[in-house]
């Protein structure tokens, strides 16, 4: 199935819940990442996900990751669930989700099942009343950055590729049976009105604090590979210099030479001592950088946010105490 293809991805409300308990249940208890493999079938452009289960823990050593999940889809197989494998999901904290290891795995799902999709659910948002499941896929671009192996800043501009151009979002609904979404109608009008109060709550100085500090880790991971950047060049320009040096040197000696009638030293014995340095990889500050993007984007988006929940309860306290004055 081609890349264009796949526009949306549509996600039963079972493995949803199934990934988000999944998820907080690690978050809470070892804080590690959870992870699992997301079950269903391609149709059209539409990327159904229908099940999922989650990978065995790092700590296991007993147990083959490999043979785990091949012996878990066969035995979804024969109870007549879906078993093909379409990508996996991810918890993340903070939107902090951008990592070389998750990169390296999508263009292993990626290569191997074209149409596969990662999965990023978001535990402190979703926690703080908003839920945040987010799916991706890698670019044409991060693809052949990936299979060259080479990721200096002359092949990365070759590539004309950046942070923002390493993933691309696909949208996500989520889909439930008409008899669930029944039952949810019925939950609503369960709940009282004042029970509902909690949604405008304005205690976001936690929540803002954690996406600042993230903020704070991301520029200093930066900041460092900037200067080891730098330190590069400095070094890359001593030696060019030191090289041009040592060539005029040679040249001066053998003018000499020829003016003495006698043979001339080659270049080349000079051009051997000064070797090419090795460039340093640019993949890990493109990844900090989108970091610090996509933590940029949701403090944008929480502030917002947190300016209309302040408007609005502004408006309902104005017209709460001109109604106790009449």
């Amino acid at each position: 199935m081609g890349d264009s293809k796949i526009t949306y991805v549509q996600c039963d409300g079972l493995a949803v819940m199934k990934m988000v308990k999944h998820c907080h249940e690690e978050s809470q208890g070892n804080m590690e990442i959870a992870q699992g493999a997301l079950l269903g079938l391609a149709e059209g452009n539409r990327l159904e996900i229908t099940n999922c289960f989650p990978f065995p823990k790092s700590t296991d050593e007993n147990v083959d990751e490999e043979e785990y999940q091949l012996a878990m889809m066969r035995r979804l197989r024969r109870v007549n669930v879906d078993h093909f494998h379409v990508g996996w999901y991810q918890s993340s904290d903070v939107g902090n989700f951008l990592s070389l290891t998750l990169l390296e795995s999508q263009y292993h799902y990626q290569t191997s099942i074209e149409e596969s999709v990662v999965v990023v659910y978001d535990t402190q948002k979703s926690a703080g009343g908003f839920l945040t499941l987010k799916a991706y896929r890698l670019t044409p671009q991060a693809i052949a950055m990936y299979k060259d192996g080479d990721f200096t800043p002359d092949a990365l501009r070759q590539l004309k590729i950046g942070y923002e151009k390493l993933f691309v979002e696909i949208p996500i609904q989520i889909k439930n049976s008409p008899l669930t979404n029944i039952m949810m109608l019925e939950l609503q009008e369960m709940v009282k009105e004042e029970e509902g109060s909690h949604f405008l709550d304005l205690g976001t100085a936690g929540v803002l604090e954690n996406h600042i500090r993230a903020m704070m880790d991301r520029v200093d991971e930066l900041y460092q590979e900037a200067s080891k950047f730098n330190k590069y060049q400095q070094t890359v320009m001593r030696q060019e210099q030191d090289k041009h040096r040592q060539l005029n040197k040679l040249a001066q000696e053998n003018a000499s030479r020829i003016a003495k009638g006698e043979s001339t030293v080659p270049e080349e014995d000079i051009l051997k001592q000064f070797r090419p340095l090795p460039v340093p990889p640019r993949l890990n500050p493109m990844i900090i950088s989108g970091q610090i993007n996509t933590v940029s984007q949701h403090i944008n988006q929480f502030c917002s946010q947190s300016l209309a929940k302040l408007y609005l309860t502004q408006a309902l306290q104005s017209a709460k105490e001109s109604k106790e004055t009449k």
